[in-house]
């Protein structure tokens, strides 16, 4: 396989990697009348951490007191994130707190680009957001829209996190510790909340299904992924993540959105877009949601 053709073939992995990300938070969503977020947030967190150990087993000897304290930090990020994006999508659609959480590493770009341009892609970005929160006053629960808010801070966090976690630990183990310590926190809060439902074998299995749609196959397809494209490209690719959940949301949650709302999110992946186009090479890349 030539160059050409290897790229080719990494970009529709990371778009296949999108399509499975926001389908699993979609089928998230349909099991929520039977666990409720905390439920299927704790199932998924809690599948994803096992996959990853597995996977990377980590090495837990010989770390340093600073080594624990950023795994401890990232994962206590990892969760808040995790838990805020799911009580959102619980509230309002699917493309819609998507669309907002994009912000956060929008902004985080912006403000480590220190360019001009920079500005103009943000401002774009939060015209978009104002008219999507704008139209039809009250049409969007107002909890749900600070709770995609607070994802979006987080997925900023989440990414500063990642790059000091990764210089610290080989590829995956500090991930793979993380999402452990988010799974210590967060497992409690969802078997007090879900109860004895946590433990139906045909929930456990949607759980799974969620853990690897969403975690999974993303976190494989960025390793693939990254060795083949440019991180301008991955970059531009993981952008399209709203109109990514736009389309699962109308699918899989029959959530339609007006023109308006349509308009409002292209501002936001196309302002996303610019912003990794004319960055500097070293901005950071938003990565799939964990």
């Amino acid at each position: 396989m030539n160059n050409r053709s290897s790229q080719s073939f990494a970009a529709l992995l990371v778009l296949g990697a999108g399509i499975a990300a926001e389908s699993g938070a979609a089928v998230a969503v349909l099991i929520f009348p039977e666990l409720g977020p905390m439920g299927v947030v704790s199932l998924r967190i809690g599948f994803s951490a096992v996959l990853l150990l597995v996977i990377a087993r980590p090495r837990l000897r010989g770390r340093s007191r600073a080594d624990w304290m950023t795994v401890v930090g990232f994962g206590l990020v990892l969760a808040v994130m995790n838990v805020s994006f799911y009580l959102a999508i619980e509230r309002i659609p699917l493309g819609v707190a998507a669309t907002i959480e994009v912000l956060g590493p929008l902004v985080l770009s912006v403000v480590m680009g220190r360019r001009a341009l920079s500005w103009v892609w943000a401002i774009l970005a939060f015209a978009g957001v104002a008219i999507l929160c704008g139209v039809d006053v009250g049409r969007l629960d107002p909890v749900g829209i600070a709770l995609a808010v607070l994802a979006g801070v987080c997925w900023a966090g989440y990414i500063l996190g990642s790059a000091r976690t990764g210089r610290r630990f080989e590829r995956l183990e500090g991930l793979a510790l993380a999402m452990a310590v988010s799974a210590i926190v967060i497992l409690p809060f969802g078997i007090v909340l879900a109860g004895p439902a946590l433990l139906r074998l045909d929930l456990l299995g949607l759980g799974l299904l969620v853990a690897v749609l969403s975690s999974a196959i993303p976190y494989g397809v960025e390793f693939v992924a990254l060795r083949r494209l440019p991180e301008s490209t991955f970059g531009v690719l993981m952008s399209l993540a709203p109109a990514t959940a736009v389309a699962a949301g109308f699918v899989l949650l029959h959530q339609a959105l007006t023109p308006l709302d349509l308009v409002a999110i292209g501002l936001v992946t196309a302002a996303s877009i610019g912003a990794v186009l004319t960055g500097p090479e070293k901005a950071p890349v938003a990565e799939p949601i964990p």
